[in-house]
């Protein structure tokens, strides 16, 4: 019997990911590698104050989550009968407006934790299967973030972002993603952007 994590946070992976045409990360200039976007102070609206990881996928398009919006829930106000959530004390995260409905993991791992995973950068993963989330939560916490949500950009959105200016862009790191504590991270970001041009 599915436990009461997969009932409720049933990822329909297939169809996000053919809708997506995920693929392994390119390693090419630009928007084809990796990228930390930090919302400069001018952006407004959802993404105001916001850090973003993002990795292409296929046909320019990428995915992405924001690493430094920590809500008020944790897996245990989520999923209170499932007995290796409630063990997990660290808020879940909004990663981003779409597929808020499902639970995403991150996490730093020497290989992929199976499934359709999604490789971000030297071991670190992006798991979208319900039951490999629930495999992390159970096996994995502690090298791993939660977020409700993920960030998408359709082919060139995130091209025609950058030209119009909307984000600095830096080089991301896995210490830097799963950054135990977020308060700060984005002003002691911009000041960073801000130095190195």
């Amino acid at each position: 019997m599915k436990s009461r994590l997969v009932r409720l946070c049933l990822v329909v992976a297939g169809s996000f990911l053919l809708a997506l045409g995920v693929s392994s990360p390119a390693r090419a200039a630009d928007t084809s590698e990796p990228l930390l976007l930090v919302a400069k102070p001018e952006l407004a609206e959802f993404y105001r104050g916001s850090v973003l990881f993002a990795i292409p996928v296929r046909n320019g398009q990428h995915i992405g989550f924001i690493i430094n919006r920590p809500t008020q829930v944790t897996l245990a106000k989520l999923f209170p009968e499932h007995g290796p959530s409630k063990a997990v004390t660290d808020p879940v995260f909004l990663g981003g407006p779409d597929h808020v409905n499902s639970i995403f993991a991150v996490v730093n791992r020497a290989g992929t934790p199976g499934g359709h995973s999604i490789p971000l950068m030297d071991d670190l993963f992006l798991a979208v299967d319900v039951e490999v989330v629930d495999r992390i939560i159970e096996n994995e916490a502690d090298h791993a973030r939660f977020f409700a949500g993920v960030v998408t950009w359709q082919p060139g959105e995130l091209d025609s972002e950058l030209k119009r200016g909307f984000w600095f862009v830096q080089d991301p790191n896995v210490d830097l993603v799963l950054r135990k504590s977020t308060n700060g991270l984005w002003e002691e970001l911009v000041r960073r952007s801000a130095n190195s041009l």
